[in-house]
């Protein structure tokens, strides 16, 4: 076992949990702090996890002091505090500081941009930072690497799409993420381009897709200001596409989202509200966070959702031999939603990251940039396997070829240590 001692920060959540049960499925840590704002959340980790490696801390990352006194010492930093425009540049930032790498699931496109030009200063303190290790971004960008790294000569587009929906509990950082990205530019990288779109204005409406989601169903797909849009044209040159859209099932619980957003609803600016007690001054999103975590489960139980499922698609074009060929990834579960599909590759980069596999300079990089892919993925199998996602090893993952003639053939494959 190393001497690695490994912070996650967000460890009470539902992603952070499934992170520190991920990193505890092998030895590569030999101290899992899990912290958090919430002290019992993050105790009730430790007790689920039941792993002596595993403590828990309550911390405030807005205290930078706190904050720094907890870095101490670490080896490692894996970040699913939420919201990410919020909380990701300030804690990476307190990680470079700290002389410690990181891993983060940062989804959010300008955090993403805030915490890529913290690079030079990561190079300079020596720390390697990967973000967005999540799913989308982070498998997503994992699958177009392996195309092109498998299939393809060079890789000319990757269209990126995702669902989930059906968990037990959506907390407010998830709704705000969701909220920010109704009302952030959205960059698609069209025909070797960036065009600003909106998705609940007619720019975004351009771009709505039906999609027929493995497992899943098919659901209308919006633009989304996912980062692999800005980050894969750096690691592709030959690519002239991508697109990052995504939806939350039910549809009635997207709308409404969508509907209070457009309400105005979205502003974190106070207003004054009477109360019996008085007046008193609420943010109109706290107060639309609130309505919709309370209609969630009536929603949930007039669609029939019983509970959480999830696929991501990503579709890869790209030339072979000459040819123009796709491939289509698909990630599904039928059982599990956003924490074990955002959680587990987050948990997974932490162990690469341990094993001094991750490639590059010290820096901050998205995942294509520095994840090897194979090993990656043999470990995806080994650990779902542990924690009880699938049996014999299996990811559940699909591929498919589409043949210059437009034949489609589905491709067989083998992932773990086992294969």
């Amino acid at each position: 076992m190393s001497s690695a001692r490994v912070v996650v920060l967000g460890g009470g959540g539902g992603i952070g949990s499934v992170a520190a049960r991920t990193l505890a499925t092998t030895d590569d840590a030999s101290e899992i702090v899990v912290a958090d704002l919430d002290p019992a959340a993050a105790q009730a980790t430790v007790d689920a996890i039941g792993d002596p490696r595993c403590s828990a801390v309550a911390v405030d990352v807005t205290d930078t002091a706190a904050t720094a006194a907890l870095f101490d010492g670490a080896a490692l930093v894996v970040n699913c505090v939420g919201p990410f425009y919020r909380f990701g540049a300030p804690i990476l930032s307190a990680a470079i500081d700290a002389g410690v790498d990181y891993v983060d699931v940062c989804d959010d496109l300008d955090a993403t941009r805030a915490q890529l030009a913290l690079s030079d200063r990561a190079a300079e303190a020596g720390v390697r930072a990967l973000i967005g290790m999540g799913n989308s971004p982070g498998l997503a960008n994992i699958f177009v690497a392996l195309c092109g790294e498998l299939f393809l000569d060079e890789v000319t587009s990757a269209d990126i799409m995702h669902i989930h929906g059906g968990e037990d509990d959506e907390g407010p950082a998830v709704l705000k993420h969701r909220i920010h990205a109704m009302t952030s530019d959205v960059p698609l990288y069209v025909d070797g381009e960036f065009v600003e779109v909106r998705q609940l204005e007619e720019s975004g409406a351009a771009h709505v897709r039906d999609v027929d989601f493995h497992g899943v169903g098919t659901y209308p797909a919006y633009p989304y200001p996912h980062p692999e849009t800005i980050t894969l044209p750096t690691v592709f040159p030959a690519l002239r596409r991508a697109t990052n859209l995504g939806v939350v099932f039910p549809l009635s619980y997207f709308a409404m989202t969508q509907d209070l957003v457009a309400a105005g609803m979205a502003s974190e600016t106070p207003i004054e509200v009477p109360t019996a007690d008085g007046p008193a001054q609420v943010a109109p999103i706290d107060a639309m966070v609130a309505l919709l975590r309370s209609e969630r489960p009536r929603l949930l139980a007039e669609a029939g959702v019983t509970g959480p499922a999830g696929c991501l698609k990503v579709v890869v074009t790209g030339n072979s031999g000459g040819e123009e060929h796709t491939y289509e990834c698909s990630l599904f579960s039928e059982t599990e939603g956003a924490g074990e599909g955002t959680g587990i590759p987050a948990g997974l980069g932490a162990i690469l990251m341990l094993r001094g596999v991750v490639r590059g300079e010290p820096g901050v990089h998205p995942p294509e940039a520095i994840v090897p892919v194979t090993p990656l993925l043999d470990l995806a199998a080994d650990v779902v396997s542990v924690i009880g996602l699938s049996s014999g090893n299996a990811l559940p993952l699909r591929l498919e070829h589409i043949a210059p003639d437009g034949t489609r053939e589905e491709i067989p494959f083998s992932f773990g240590s086992g294969s």
